[in-house]
């Protein structure tokens, strides 16, 4: 894996791009935060009011939109996590870790129960 193809690399080009623009003024956590919404928000619009199965299989067009609200999304909490100096690959997996205790696999398994109700 090249560091273009990291989560680093990405972390880096995206700092470098908002240095450029001098936009490090607006990326304050705030700021940041409500962008990430607003592109979840527009993420969400496109399977709004598709059934499970229709969001399964998006129209090409539909696809393709989709995957620019999600580069957004990334893009936002990756500029966030840097800001904040939390690493997001760790975060994660430090979530993993924390799920896999509160919903253990004989308990949880083929359910969408919320842990406290297992």
């Amino acid at each position: 894996m090249t560091d273009n193809d990291s989560l680093e690399g990405l972390r880096h080009a995206l700092a470098a791009f908002a240095a450029e623009r001098d936009w490090e003024q607006f990326h304050n956590p705030k700021n940041l935060v409500m962008a990430l919404v607003a592109e979840a928000g527009e993420l969400t619009e496109h399977f709004q009011w598709l059934d499970a199965e229709a969001s399964e299989r998006l129209a090409p067009e539909t696809r393709a939109e989709v995957e620019l609200e999600i580069a957004d999304v990334l893009l936002f909490l990756v500029r966030l996590a840097d800001r904040l100096g939390i690493d997001p690959v760790q975060a994660a997996r430090k979530k993993l870790a924390l799920n896999a205790a509160k919903y253990p696999v004989e308990k949880a398994r083929g359910k969408a129960t919320k842990y406290d109700k297992l």
